[in-house]
């Protein structure tokens, strides 16, 4: 299944059905009066989060959700039956935005939730209703109210409780797959995941969490640089971000900066979560690069930071565990003088 995080849909509730205008003729009831029933009412247009659902892309291939119109009132005082409800099923983490993009509607962030995105109109009145000492024979009806017609924009931000970043070919999508039983697409160039992934880690009883891997940022993104803004959105949800930088490039230190830039500029709330730095594919370095990159990150990043290879599987425990702790908010405080720590033996997500 494709993923689509972001599409435009129309949406248009049912018109209510008329009032019915008719007299009551029987055999042997002279001036039967006046019985027409009322319109039934159009049908509602509602949003729903759903669990199971993960991509917006059934909103790609139809765009237009009309409601019906109510049924109309017929003689013998018989109201017309409502119209059925449209209910819109989408994943959990969805916004409801208006159609300028400016307006936050409703953020459908837990399973179930709902919201009214258009009312049906009202019935009509039959001219039952005018019926009166003064006109007694009516032959007049109300038509139903019209129903209600808006664009929206969907735009799914995911449920995640830890966030991975870093440039393009840092490492991410190579970590996921070494940490969960999520299967993405692997190569050795840039911008190889095109589509956010989400792996579930399990690490033992009631000790799992959702690692959200999303493409590789560049310089810019905060402006929308490579879809950057788009991308971004998907980890504002999350606890905890993991910011996997390659010890192999020429300058790891300013790929650190460069993704710090772009979290500040995006949302300085996003600048401000709890942040693991981690050295990504230490089986290419040897043990004093390793040190002093470690040494150098630190006083830019302000932490000592995680050393791990995704391909081998050394250190990805510790930081999986590290990850969980911070995200139930018992991570302890890691010593300042660890830079010689060993690796930890190597994690399979299949160990459990």
């Amino acid at each position: 299944m494709k993923f689509l995080d972001q599409c435009k849909i129309f949406i248009r509730s049912g018109n209510g059905g008329a009032g019915s205008v008719s007299f009551r003729r029987e055999k042997f009831i002279p001036n039967g009066g006046p019985d027409g029933g009322d319109g039934g009412k159009g049908g509602d247009v509602w949003i729903e989060a759903t669990e199971g659902l993960n991509t917006l892309i059934d909103y790609r291939y139809q765009q237009h959700f009309k409601a019906k119109t109510g049924e109309h009132g017929k003689g013998r005082q018989m109201h017309g039956a409502n119209a059925d409800d449209i209910v819109l099923r989408v994943p959990v983490g969805t916004e409801v935005l208006d159609e300028d993009e400016d307006q936050l509607i409703v953020d459908l962030d837990v399973v179930g939730k709902r919201y009214l995105l258009a009312k049906g109109g009202n019935g009509g009145w039959g001219n039952t209703r005018f019926k009166g000492p003064v006109n007694q024979a009516p032959t007049f009806a109300l038509p139903g109210q019209d129903g209600e017609e808006r664009w929206f924009w969907l735009r799914l931000k995911l449920i995640a409780d830890a966030g991975l970043l870093g440039l393009p070919n840092a490492g991410k999508s190579t970590f996921l797959a070494a940490s969960s039983a999520a299967k993405p697409k692997i190569a050795d160039y840039p911008f190889t995941t095109l589509t956010p992934n989400l792996g579930v880690i399990d690490l033992g009883p009631e000790q799992r969490f959702v690692l959200a891997d999303i493409p590789g940022l560049i310089e810019g993104a905060s402006e929308g640089a490579g879809l950057g803004t788009r991308f971004l959105g998907h980890v504002e949800r999350t606890k905890v971000l993991i910011h996997l930088v390659d010890g192999t490039q020429d300058d790891p230190v300013k790929a650190y900066k460069v993704i710090r830039r772009e979290l500040a500029a995006y949302a300085e709330e996003l600048a401000e979560r709890p942040e693991l730095v981690v050295i990504n594919k230490i089986d290419a370095i040897d043990a004093d690069t390793r040190k002093k990159l470690s040494q150098k990150l630190k006083r830019a990043s302000g932490q000592t930071p995680y050393q791990m290879s995704g391909v081998t599987g050394e250190g990805v425990r510790e930081l999986l565990f590290a990850a969980l702790a911070t995200i139930q908010g018992t991570a302890p405080k890691r010593d300042e003088e660890d830079d010689d720590t060993p690796v930890a033996a190597p994690y399979s997500p299949w160990d459990n």
